[in-house]
């Protein structure tokens, strides 16, 4: 274990790195011996981060170049979350819902530094606990029903939703079988690029068609349910951080990780307050969730089907992340995970198979899925997106930099990061007490679907 700081001050530090600090919160390839606290540049030719060494194997992972790992951001971030940010705006006003939404898009922007800094010094980390696993199949799910209803749309219903769903399901499965994820980011960027059209075409047809242009509100009073899951949606419309570390993983210069971070946030948060506001103030205040659903007829046709390449990259992305971590699990350090071998591609392709079963069947074998979608959500991507990043930043600058004296030097720092990590507590208690008083609400209102329902 070094005692160098990776500050340019090089203060030593007090002392090591506690293990169970790594082992419970970065799950993927851990090596403490290795672990000294400086940011070491990592890359193809390396042996301290997940991957090792590539020189001479079959499958190289460490491939990807930021311009690409900005793209497959884009693409799993700025994805059917949007659809629901016109909502926000009409249920707390556009606002305090502008506000919020680019309030929290430059938070992320923070946290998102905050985990490239942590994962850049802790290279052999590809993830954290197995939430990361359970997140993702729900994420898959998630766009499984998205691509559902933008069949159905496109169909005018006429064949049963599950086979929509099925249909999707396949499409998710074959898209996300490529071991390694530069072969799916040139797809990304037809799926970014598609989601970016899709939403410029349903604003377009929201002025062309307006449903009630203007009839908005400055601020809405309501209760703390309906207030807190408006302010949630656009948590979640952030909420890709946890697959930072995969896509860091899997750079060749990850030190440039900061750049796709930067064009993510940027893009994500200038497109998320434009798109919201128009749709809001043309559709007006009984906008739906998803906001495509308040176009007339043929403009929601045409914005759901432009739409539909990101729905099912992004599911991919999501079942390719839940199968990799098991993978590497299971294969770190040895030859089935860089080499083609029976072994390794039975099992790839059977945790693949797993993981989109799994999706397709909570997704529409469970009446509760859409809400459970939300309490994942909670638990998860809250800790992900904010909570999380303020933790690392804490651990690291006390083990690192010198204790509490590090903290007693950067006191607008710790201010910061003591907030994310209530911030992550709060959106996470609050948004799990949210969904389930929403799904007590429907339930009781016998509004929840049937399991396999057309």
């Amino acid at each position: 274990m070094g005692h160098n700081s990776y500050d340019p001050g090089n203060i030593p530090h007090e002392k090591p790195t506690p293990s169970g600090f790594n082992d419970g919160l970065v799950e993927m390839g851990r090596d403490h011996d290795q672990y000294d606290g400086e940011i070491h540049p990592t890359g193809p030719a390396t042996v301290n981060d997940v991957f090792g060494s590539e020189e001479g194997h079959d499958i190289k992972y460490k491939t990807l170049h930021w311009p690409m790992v900005a793209v497959l951001m884009i693409t799993e971030i700025v994805s059917n979350g949007m659809l629901s940010l016109p909502s926000s705006l009409a249920a707390v006003g556009i606002v305090p819902g502008i506000v919020v939404i680019m309030f929290l898009g430059c938070f992320a922007t923070y946290t998102a530094w905050a985990l490239i800094q942590f994962k850049l010094r802790h290279p052999q980390g590809r993830s954290w606990a197995g939430g990361t696993v359970i997140f993702a199949v729900c994420g898959t799910g998630s766009q499984m029903l998205a691509g559902q209803l933008a069949l159905s749309e496109l169909s005018d219903h006429r064949l049963c939703a599950v086979a929509f769903t099925g249909i999707f399901a396949v499409a998710i499965t074959l898209f996300s079988f490529p071991r390694t994820l530069d072969q799916l980011a040139w797809l990304s960027i037809i799926a970014t690029a598609s989601i970016l059209i899709a939403g410029i075409v349903a604003m377009a047809g929201a002025g062309a068609v307006p449903t009630a242009p203007g009839n908005i509100a400055i601020a809405v009073a309501t209760d703390f349910t309906s207030a807190f899951v408006s302010i949630t949606n656009p948590v979640f419309a952030y909420a890709g951080h946890f697959m930072f570390f995969i896509l860091i993983s899997e750079m060749r210069r990850p030190e440039d990780a900061m750049k796709a971070a930067w064009t993510l946030q940027v893009v994500a948060t200038a497109f998320y307050v434009v798109f919201a506001g128009v749709t809001y103030w043309y559709v007006g205040s009984g906008v739906a969730s998803p906001s495509l659903l308040s176009l007339s007829p043929l403009w929601a046709k045409i914005s759901f089907g432009l739409a539909i390449p990101n729905f099912f990259l992004a599911g991919s992305l999501y079942s390719h992340t839940a199968a990799k971590l098991v993978f590497v699990r299971l294969f770190r350090h040895g030859r089935h995970l860089h080499s083609h071998t029976v072994t390794g591609w039975s099992a790839w392709t059977l945790l693949i198979l797993l993981a989109n079963v799994a999706a397709f069947v909570l997704a529409v074998g469970i009446p509760v899925f859409n809400y459970l979608v939300g309490i994942t959500a909670a638990l998860f991507a809250a800790w992900y997106t904010y909570g999380l990043a303020g933790a690392f930043w804490l651990h690291d600058t006390y083990y690192f930099e010198g204790g509490f004296r590090a903290w007693a030097r950067r006191p607008v720092m710790v201010v910061v990061n003591v907030l994310a990590v209530i911030a992550g507590a709060f959106i996470c208690i609050g948004g799990l007490y949210a969904t389930i008083k929403a799904m007590q609400a429907a339930s009781a209102e016998g509004s929840l679907p049937r399991p396999f329902q057309c």
